[in-house]
């Protein structure tokens, strides 16, 4: 029998409790149909000592929500991780870098197109005046380094204030205006392979397109092969050896596509628009373990 360890989220954090018990049923429901057993543990758990993880077969950090609100300890805790040789996919070392949004200067400074950013390590509103000439738009969006689900992210137009600043190191961007209309895609990759693509759009009124901000998903059975391209070209940048992926795209003002994230940690797959179900994942799961 195997032993996969899911990572989930602080149970003392009350912030996930009523949406990561159904994430976590779905992946081990989906592992079981492949004869593939998986047991939760609290990432919080194993962040000075690895000794409660070494055993398992693997460890998927597939819901380890809520890291972008304890940085400091995520970190510690993919220290501790990579040192220990915890058996981990994505690899601890992956889960490091892709936690702070910086590693999209890095990627477009590959010849990857990203959006334009200005960075800060502590936005003020003399910087956020300035932002819009700089980055030539009326419509700017201001959010931290390190997040997730759209926390602390602001839309602003030319001549209004900020009120919520983000906390600690943060970037500005242009508010890419195809995100109100057509969305964003997500392409989603198991074992290096394409899976399946998910069109995400805001509800009338919001930019945000995250699922508790009312965004609406359905499946894009074909999508754009330039769109898939630069998917893939982004995957060939990462220099270690991933089992997920989740690349979202949008259409910049040119009409070309824009890396907006490679996602690398605890994405939500969509497997209920997968065509297979989430086969394609449990068959890259097994592949690995089966080397």
């Amino acid at each position: 029998m195997t032993d996969i360890v899911i990572l989930t989220p602080n149970p003392d954090d009350p912030s996930f409790a009523g949406q990561w018990p159904a994430v976590l049923e779905r992946l081990v429901t989906v592992l079981a149909e492949g004869d593939l057993t998986a047991r939760p543990e609290a990432w919080t758990d194993h962040i000075d000592s690895a000794e409660g993880l070494v055993a398992a077969d693997v460890v998927l950090p597939l819901v380890a929500w809520g890291y972008h609100r304890d940085h400091a300890r995520w970190m510690q805790a993919c220290a501790t991780w990579q040192a220990a040789g915890v058996r981990m996919w994505n690899p601890a070392t992956v889960l490091a870098w892709n936690s702070d949004k910086s590693y999209l200067q890095r990627l477009g400074e590959a010849g990857l197109p990203v959006p334009p950013t200005l960075w800060s390590e502590q936005i003020t509103p003399d910087q956020v005046d300035a932002a819009f000439d700089a980055l030539g738009t009326d419509d700017l969006v201001v959010k931290p380094r390190v997040s997730g689900g759209g926390w602390q992210t602001t839309r602003l137009a030319r001549g209004e204030a900020l009120t919520e600043t983000p906390d600690g190191p943060a970037l500005i961007q242009p508010f890419i205006a195809a995100l109100e209309t057509e969305g964003e895609l997500s392409l989603l990759f198991f074992g290096g392979r394409f899976s399946h693509a998910v069109r995400k759009r805001p509800r009338a009124g919001e930019f945000r397109i995250q699922q508790q901000f009312g965004g609406l998903y359905a499946p894009e059975p074909e999508p754009d092969p330039v769109a898939l391209d630069l998917a893939e070209r982004v995957l060939a940048t990462v220099e270690e050896e991933l089992l997920y992926a989740r690349i979202d795209l949008a259409r910049g003002p040119d009409g070309q596509w824009l890396l907006m994230e490679a996602e690398l940690i605890e994405p939500d797959f969509y497997l209920n628009h997968a065509p297979d179900g989430g086969r394609a994942f449990v068959t890259a799961v097994a592949d690995r373990l089966n080397r």
